[in-house]
């Protein structure tokens, strides 16, 4: 699994090499530090709550690909828009400070 994490035009790409054990701190750490050099705060964002959602949209699937992902985005996650995308791919955005938009890309492994 990857995630793509951007800010405006720029991007960090991050592997999630198990995401039935995702090491979420780890993919936190290089999420901050990304946004920490481009002057990014993200405090107002739950961006620990949103990843491990996105995770099992995708690797979840008890209803059949692609319904977690669907049903994700029915359902939402507060200052996040979320849109699934064909190929079993979800994406997140929302604005970070006055004038960053956040994206958050997450491709699966199959």
């Amino acid at each position: 699994m990857l995630l793509d994490f951007i800010i405006n035009k720029d991007s960090i790409s991050i592997p999630i090499a198990d995401p039935f054990r995702a090491d979420l701190d780890a993919v936190l750490g290089q999420i901050n530090g990304f946004a920490s050099s481009k002057g990014t705060d993200l405090s107002g964002l739950d961006i620990r709550g949103l990843i491990p959602r996105m995770i099992k949209g995708i690797a979840g699937c008890e209803n059949g690909c692609p319904s977690n992902a669907k049903e994700l985005v029915s359902r939402g996650v507060k200052n996040f828009e979320l849109k699934y995308i064909e190929g079993g791919i979800l994406s997140a955005q929302a604005t970070a400070g006055a004038e960053n938009q956040i994206f958050l890309k997450m491709f699966p492994d199959f």
